[in-house]
């Protein structure tokens, strides 16, 4: 177990490639983890997971059927698990998600942004 304090900027500053989660820690069955994005995700939803996206740096456009939540620095969203969604950053984002352990980064659908293994920063 971690109990060293987290800088976010340092942790952001070790990788630089988008939609490849990292973990920063565990909080009981939940991942904590880092992410950067740009351009347009997939869209897809979680059978059983709710996800918490909440932005560092930046704005993440979330795009639902029905409608884009805009979430700016210092906010954060919940998507409820079996709710389709697909995150939108125009300009790169900084992003902490905070999700179940058995969180797929693309829900329902395996493609090429799908990452199976994540790795701890």
């Amino acid at each position: 177990m971690n109990t060293h304090t987290i800088n976010l900027p340092a942790k952001f500053a070790q990788f630089s490639d988008y939609f490849n989660p990292r973990i920063l820690g565990e909080v009981n069955d939940c991942l904590v983890k880092a992410v950067k994005l740009q351009g347009e995700f997939v869209w897809h939803h979680h059978e059983t997971e709710d996800e918490l996206f909440w932005v560092i740096k930046g704005t993440l456009h979330m795009q639902f059927r029905d409608r884009t939540e805009i979430i700016n620095e210092g906010e954060f969203l919940i998507v409820p698990h079996g709710v389709e969604h697909c995150p939108l950053a125009p300009e790169e984002v900084h992003m902490v998600l905070i999700e179940p352990k058995s969180t797929l980064n693309t829900g329902n659908v395996t493609n090429e942004r799908t990452v199976a293994h994540l790795e701890h920063i």
